[in-house]
């Protein structure tokens, strides 16, 4: 009878544990941000990534538009962001990087833009820093910012 109860608690401990121990490896900067030959990079095979730049738009659970460059598109994307609990790691107008984390484990996302002048367009990609699934996390927060 006492093993019913140990069993459940143990499982419990060790998934608690995981949680942790990915949240702790959110918070270290992954080396695959920024721009690589001008252009924000793919996502990783993982979903929990979402793209608007050209390479990832043959992929349905990656692809994303990208938002259009009008006048102040860029200060009201950075301040949209803010408003919705980003913090802005790195921006010199051309290229932006801000961070989000989870309420509960703190685990961190990262979103980033390019302002692509010449076909007058802002392209963002936001991805998980661990983890596969994010279940559409990362979407839903693009859509948020870009709305």
């Amino acid at each position: 009878m006492k093993w019913l109860l140990i069993i459940p608690a143990l499982l419990l401990l060790l998934g608690l544990v995981a949680y942790t121990f990915m949240a702790i490896q959110s918070q270290k900067t992954p080396e695959r941000l920024g721009l690589k030959q001008g252009v924000l990079l793919p996502c990783p095979d993982s979903p929990n990534c979402v793209c608007s730049e050209a390479h990832s738009q043959g992929s349905g659970e990656h692809a994303i538009a990208p938002v259009q460059a009008a006048d102040g598109a860029w200060a009201k994307l950075k301040k949209r962001m803010i408003d919705l609990g980003g913090i802005i790691e790195q921006d010199d107008g051309h290229y932006l990087h801000a961070t989000f984390r989870s309420p509960l484990f703190r685990y961190v996302d990262d979103v980033e833009l390019r302002l692509d002048s010449a076909q007058g367009l802002i392209h963002i990609r936001s991805a998980s820093r661990v983890g596969r699934s994010d279940f559409g996390v990362n979407r839903k927060r693009v859509e948020q910012i870009v709305q």
